[in-house]
């Protein structure tokens, strides 16, 4: 089994609605940061300020897709319809 290569992610690049082909790691390379294909939130960009993270790690790459923060949206709204229904 070969050993996956990671990518450095500064964490300043990071902006709203990015997502990844891999998931995203703190710079362990051990503990998931962020799910693969899992746009990034506002509260990701706090949470990495606060706790003063420098970097990240993922062995993907950036995926150019605008219209990933309306998809998670709508799957987000689909939950919560399904709640309200019980």
């Amino acid at each position: 089994m070969s050993e996956k290569k990671f990518m450095k992610i500064a964490c300043k690049d990071l902006k709203i609605g990015m997502r990844f082909s891999a998931p995203v790691f703190f710079d362990d390379g051990e503990n998931m940061f962020l799910g693969e294909e899992k746009s990034v939130k506002n509260y990701h960009i706090d949470a990495i300020q606060r706790w003063n993270i420098q970097y990240l790690l993922t062995y993907g790459h950036l995926i150019a897709d605008s219209n990933s923060s309306e998809n998670d949206n709508l799957y987000m709204l689909e939950d919560l319809e399904e709640v309200e229904e019980l």
